[in-house]
C-alpha cells in the first residue's frame, strides 16, 4: 500500500493489475476502508482487464483524519471562515480526482458503493472530463422523496460503536447481518475477519460521524445527474434495507441512458462470493465497450 498527496490531504491507496489496463477507481462507503473491497473481488476485476485502484476515503483507514487540527487546512474547514460541516461530498470527490492526478491517470471508470456511489456521482457531475464511465452500487440520488431506511437497521447503523475490540466485532456482525439480503448466505467467518482487520488498521468512530455529516449536508443530486453523459451502470439489490431498491431505480432514471441491474435478494452489501461473479462480469462488460475509449 502507498500514500499520495491529494487535494490537501494524504490518501492511502493500493493498485492491482496492469497499469496499462482499463483504470477502475473503487470508492468505498461509510466508514469503509480499502480492505472492504475484498482482495478476491479486486483480483477478479484485475484479471478481467482492469487496473484496479482502491483507497481509504478521508476519515477512514490510513488516510488523513479530519480532526480539529486538520480541518483548518481543508476546503470548507474552520480555516476557510465557513460555518458548516468540516467537509462535503464535493471535497471527497475532489480527493478521488486528486488521487487520479497523483497516479497520472487522466480518465478512469469510476465505481462507488453506498456513500461511495454518492461520491462517484458527484465526481461525474463535477469532473466529467475525468470519467470514462460510472458505476453506482446500492446508492441514491439523495432525493428526500425516496423511501427511508428500515428503522431498525438505521438504529443499528447510527448506534455508537463499542471501543473495545471484541465488542466492536460483535456489534458489527449484528449490523452486517441486518444489512445483508435474504438471497445470499451470510459469510460470518469472512465478516468477522474483515471487521477485525479494519479495527486493527484504524478505529475512528469520530471520522465516521464526520462522513455522515458530509452525506447529510449534500442535497438532491437528481437534477445535476441529468448532465452526466458517460455510460452508467446502476447496480442495486432488491432486498436492501438501508438504501431501498427505489433509490436504484431513481438513480438510473436520473442519468440519461443508464442501465439498471437489479440483483434479486441482495441487500446492502456485496455478499462474500455470492453475487460477485454477476457483479464482476457486469462491470467488465460495462467497461469494455468500444465507446468508452
Amino acid at each position: 500500500m502507498s500514500k499520495a498527496a491529494a487535494n490537501g490531504i494524504h490518501i492511502e491507496y493500493e493498485t492491482l493489475g496492469d497499469p496499462a489496463a482499463r483504470p477502475l477507481l473503487l470508492i468505498g462507503g461509510l466508514a469503509d476502508q480499502l480492505i472492504h473491497w475484498d482482495n478476491d473481488l479486486c483480483r477478479d476485476l484485475a484479471q478481467r482487464g482492469h487496473y484496479v485502484v482502491r483507497f481509504d476515503n478521508r476519515d477512514a483507514g490510513l488516510s488523513t483524519k479530519c480532526d480539529e487540527t486538520e480541518q483548518a487546512n481543508l476546503v470548507g474547514g474552520t480555516g476557510s471562515g465557513k460555518i458548516g460541516p468540516p467537509y462535503t461530498l464535493d471535497d471527497m470527490a475532489d480527493d478521488a480526482v486528486g488521487l487520479l492526478d497523483a497516479l497520472g491517470i487522466g480518465k478512469a471508470h469510476i465505481c462507488g458503493a453506498s456513500m461511495g456511489g454518492m461520491i462517484a456521482q458527484t465526481l461525474a457531475i463535477r469532473h466529467p472530463s475525468r470519467v470514462l464511465s460510472l458505476i453506482s452500487i446500492y446508492s441514491t440520488t439523495g432525493s428526500r422523496d425516496l423511501p427511508p431506511p428500515n428503522p431498525e437497521v438505521l438504529e443499528l447503523l447510527l448506534a455508537p460503536a463499542p471501543r473495545e475490540r471484541d465488542a466492536y466485532i460483535e456489534h458489527m456482525l449484528v449490523l452486517f447481518k441486518a444489512m445483508a439480503g435474504r438471497g445470499f448466505a451470510f459469510d460470518e467467518a469472512w465478516a468477522r475477519m474483515i471487521t477485525g482487520r479494519a479495527y486493527d488498521r484504524s478505529f475512528s468512530p469520530e471520522g465516521t460521524a464526520r462522513q455522515i455529516t458530509a452525506v447529510m449536508a449534500q442535497g438532491n443530486r437528481k437534477t445535476a445527474l441529468a448532465s452526466v453523459t458517460v455510460p452508467t451502470l446502476v447496480i442495486h439489490g432488491t432486498d436492501d434495507p438501508v438504501v431501498p431498491v427505489e433509490a436504484g431505480r431513481d438513480t438510473a432514471e436520473a442519468i440519461p441512458g443508464a442501465h439498471l441491474m437489479l440483483i434479486e435478494g441482495m441487500g446492502h452489501d456485496l455478499p462474500h462470493g455470492g453475487a460477485w461473479p454477476k457483479i464482476v462480469e457486469a462491470i467488465a462488460a460495462h467497461t469494455l465497450k468500444d465507446r468508452y475509449t
